[in-house]
C-alpha cells in the first residue's frame, strides 16, 4: 500500500490530496484522487511500483464527494488516457458520483474531440469513465481482492463511504473522512491495516475557531477519540492520514494517540509504503 496524499483542502506543497494506492499483485487499487495524485503516482512507479504507471490505473473508489478527495480525477482519467491507458476507467463511489463523472466528460468534451478527431495518437475509449454508483456491502471482487463499502459520518454528506481490501494474506481498512464511527470498529475487527484520519486534540483546543470546532468535531476525528476506537478495532497497524496538524508535528499526533491506544501507529507520509 502506497499513500500517495495525505493532505486536506489547505494547499500544504509537503502534502498531496488524499490519495490512497492499494497494490495487489501488481495492480493498482486507487482510494481518492486528490490533488497531484498522477504526480505522486509517477513518482511512487520511479521508486519501483511499477502498478502506478499512469496507463495502468484503471480503478478508482471515492471515499466522499468533497472536492480535496475528487480535485484530481479528472487528471487520473485523462493523463491516463494520454499515457495510453486502453480500457475506460472504472470509478465507483456514493451516489453522485456517476453524475460528477458524466460533468466531467462534458467539461473536457473539447479536448476528447481535438485528441481523437486530430493527428495525436491515441487510444479509442481510454477517456471513458464506467460510473458505479454503490452502497454499502461488496462493491468490487476480482482474483486479487474483494471490496467491502461501509458508510461512515462525514458532515452533512448523506453518504460517506469507507472501505475494506481483503486480499489473500491482508486486509486494509480506509477509514475515508469521518467522525469517530462504530462502523470503522466493525470493519476493522483486527484488520491488519487501519488508515484512519486524524487531528491533533490539543491544536484544536487552541488554534480553533468555536465555528471550525463545532464543524470538525461532527466531521472528523480527534487523536484522543481515534486512540479509543483503534482500541476497540484492534488493527496491527495503525496508520494516520489526512492528518489535520495545525502547527502540531507528527510527533505530537503519535504523543497524543499513545496517551490512549498502546498498539502500533505510524503518521503516514506521502509516498510512503506500508
Amino acid at each position: 500500500m502506497v499513500l500517495l496524499g495525505t493532505g486536506t483542502p489547505n494547499a500544504d506543497p509537503d502534502h498531496s490530496g488524499p490519495a490512497v494506492a492499494v497494490v495487489v499483485n501488481g495492480t493498482a487499487y486507487l482510494v481518492d484522487a486528490g490533488a497531484g495524485v498522477m504526480r505522486r503516482a509517477e513518482q511512487a512507479r520511479r521508486l519501483g511500483v511499477a502498478a502506478l504507471l499512469a496507463k495502468r490505473i484503471g480503478i478508482v473508489f471515492l471515499t466522499h464527494l468533497h472536492s480535496d478527495h475528487t480535485i484530481g480525477l479528472p487528471d487520473v482519467i485523462h493523463t491516463g488516457w494520454v499515457m495510453e491507458r486502453v480500457k475506460p476507467l472504472e470509478l465507483y463511489g456514493p451516489p453522485g458520483t456517476s453524475a460528477m463523472a458524466a460533468s466531467l466528460t462534458e467539461a473536457w468534451k473539447e479536448d476528447i474531440r481535438i485528441r481523437t478527431q486530430g493527428p495525436q495518437p491515441h487510444t479509442e475509449n481510454g477517456w471513458r469513465v464506467n460510473a458505479h454508483d454503490i452502497k454499502a456491502g461488496v462493491v468490487y471482487r476480482d482474483s486479487n481482492v474483494t471490496v467491502t463499502a461501509f458508510e461512515v459520518p462525514h458532515t452533512n454528506w448523506e453518504h460517506a463511504l469507507g472501505y475494506r481490501f481483503d486480499a489473500k494474506d491482508r486486509s486494509i481498512v480506509i477509514s475515508g473522512d469521518t467522525r469517530p464511527s462504530d462502523a470503522v470498529v466493525t470493519a476493522c475487527n483486527g484488520c491488519d491495516v487501519l488508515v484512519h484520519e486524524v487531528y491533533s486534540v490539543e491544536k484544536f483546543k487552541n488554534t480553533r475557531t468555536p465555528e471550525w470546532q463545532r464543524y470538525h468535531a461532527g466531521s472528523h476525528t480527534s487523536t484522543t477519540a481515534l486512540a479509543e476506537l483503534a482500541t476497540r478495532a484492534r488493527p496491527k497497524l495503525l496508520l494516520l492520514y489526512h492528518q489535520m496538524y495545525w502547527g502540531a508535528s507528527d510527533e505530537d499526533l503519535l504523543r497524543e494517540i499513545r496517551r490512549g491506544y498502546p498498539g502500533a501507529v505510524i503518521s503516514g507520509k506521502d509516498l510512503g509504503i506500508y
